[in-house]
């Protein structure tokens, strides 16, 4: 089980290391799209975590960390997409994919378990 406090730092980080890959990307057309879109969907998942974390209810603790979820499966996509490209070198981005898979497990896992409580809540 991971803990609130260790997963918040973690996404922090997470949104921290894509901000630097905006950064480090070369101004040219596709990469000025790509930077925007990752900036955007790593950030976001941040930030929807720490909503998340403050929930109005449990239903809107399964919505944020739903969002969260779709937010790191986007940024993974545009990750993928930068390396594929070679905007930088794609070995300097294989500890941010990792990272990436292994918050995608752990988001997938807190949702699915929210929305079965969701379900079994409503069944009651």
């Amino acid at each position: 089980m991971v803990h609130p406090a260790d997963l918040e730092e973690r996404v922090a980080q997470f949104a921290a290391r894509a901000i630097s890959v905006c950064e480090a990307l070369p101004p040219r057309l596709g990469s000025t799209h790509l930077q925007d879109q990752l900036f955007r969907s790593a950030t976001s998942v941040a930030a929807n975590y720490a909503e998340a974390c403050v929930p109005e209810s449990r239903k809107d603790f399964a919505h944020k960390t739903g969002i969260a979820l779709k937010e790191l499966v986007e940024s993974r996509m545009w990750l993928r997409i930068i390396a594929m490209k070679q905007y930088v070198d794609p070995k300097s981005l294989q500890k941010l994919l990792v990272e990436t898979d292994e918050l995608v497990r752990i988001f997938h896992t807190s949702v699915r378990t929210a929305r079965r409580n969701l379900a079994e809540d409503s069944n009651q």
